[in-house]
């Protein structure tokens, strides 16, 4: 009997772990269903239960199930782990308050490219470039007569003027 618990807990751990990966990387959808099989195979008054039920009541909000969200966030309220039912009243606080409308000067309206009528064939061709062999670059030889050495003179008298500095530096810190 021991080793089917473990073996559950187990599971359960790599479902909670597999649904947050969905949820940070947008998939919902899944992460809900994870979350949901994780939840089922723990006892929901213990402390891991009780963090994948949160993370499962982020995951509702995000999939658009608001409703189960804040129901799940009701029943989390009175569980037994103190830092869980604080998190899920924050969380109902948060679900909870007033939608604020935004006006539309706040916002960044994204044009739909796919509505160019042009823009397939562009699409298509850029995704898929011809693949040409690169020529090899030939290196480029320099004729050392030709190089102005006049301005170099300009980096010799930086270079002293760095070298008493520093000296002079020195000097003042003994």
């Amino acid at each position: 009997m021991q080793n089917v618990s473990s073996e559950s807990l187990e599971i359960a751990r790599s479902r909670y772990q597999a649904g947050k990966v969905a949820f940070e990387n947008g998939q919902y959808r899944e992460a809900v269903e994870n979350l949901e099989k994780a939840s089922a195979l723990l006892a929901r008054n213990s402390r891991l239960g009780g963090e994948i039920e949160l993370w499962l009541v982020t995951a509702y909000e995000a999939a658009g199930r608001t409703e189960d969200a804040i129901a799940l966030c009701k029943q989390l309220q009175r569980h037994p782990d103190v830092e869980t039912s604080k998190q899920a009243r924050q969380l109902l606080y948060i679900l909870q308050a007033p939608k604020l409308n935004r006006p539309s000067e706040w916002m960044t309206e994204i044009p739909d490219l796919g509505a160019i009528p042009d823009n397939d064939s562009k699409i298509r061709i850029t995704a898929n470039p011809r693949k040409s062999s690169p020529k090899p670059a030939e290196p480029e030889f320099v004729d050392l007569s030709q190089v102005n050495t006049r301005d170099n003179r300009f980096i010799w008298l930086a270079l002293i003027v760095v070298g008493l500095t520093l000296s002079y530096l020195v000097w003042l810190s003994f």
